[in-house]
């Protein structure tokens, strides 16, 4: 593995609560994966083997349906943590929605040196319950909020979990531009809407000078205060 000193997560990433020698440690049980947009990195409902620190690009998390259809449930963007430690089975599928690079370890060595440093075991507690609030936001959206509010909700989203260049977390300075790592049918997957819904959101929004859409992938936020008041 590279230095951990020259992480660009590294003050983000749940190893930030280790002081130089741990990390040193952690270092030396883990080693760095690059994944291709599309490659597979955990299988749902297969033994958990893996767990992951996200270090660049973003990675989606899914489940499949009864009727065989794909539903995303999340996504991992870099500094978050992937897998299940301390579990037996993955109850999700993590796949590469972009080129992503990951901190891979073996989960029965990560449980093992988290059950040795209290601070890591409390670091993974603080992110699993800021997961859970952000999974019952989510449950609100989907079963609450209009298509409007939902799109709005979505772009505000990814606005705030994509980290500003020099920022220390997520949120500390929101993008007004980024790049949408999925198509009009995964949004629609995502919301419970259709591609159609989606796209015609998308276009009420650029016609209102709300958002920008330079090209298909990329979004530019004009008015964030209106993008907040669609949001509901």
């Amino acid at each position: 593995m590279s230095s951990c000193d020259t992480c660009v997560v590294r003050n983000r990433a749940i190893c930030a609560v280790l002081d130089s020698k741990e990390v040193e440690a952690l270092n030396g049980i883990g080693r760095r994966r690059n994944l291709e947009a599309g490659e597979a990195l955990i299988w749902e409902g297969e033994e958990s083997v893996l767990v992951a620190n996200v270090i660049e690009g973003m990675l989606k998390l899914s489940t499949g349906t009864e009727d065989g259809r794909e539903q995303i449930v999340g996504v991992a963007y870099p500094s978050d943590f992937i897998g299940r430690p301390f579990g037996a089975r993955t109850s999700h599928s993590v796949t590469a929605l972009t080129d992503a690079r990951v901190c891979l370890f073996a989960r029965k060595d990560f449980d093992r040196f988290a059950g040795e440093h209290p601070a890591l075991e409390q670091k993974l507690l603080r992110r699993t319950l800021a997961e859970l609030d952000r999974t019952r936001d989510w449950m609100l959206l989907l079963a609450r909020k209009s298509a409007e509010e939902k799109v709005a909700t979505f772009l505000l989203e990814m606005s705030s979990r994509l980290v500003e260049p020099g920022c220390e977390a997520p949120g500390d300075k929101p993008l007004d531009r980024f790049d949408l790592p999925f198509s009009r049918q995964q949004i629609g997957d995502i919301l419970g809407l259709t591609i159609e819904t989606v796209s015609r959101q998308m276009t009420r929004l650029k016609r209102d000078g709300v958002i920008g859409l330079p090209n298909r992938r990329a979004v530019e936020i004009l008015d964030r205060q209106a993008l907040e008041a669609s949001a509901g």
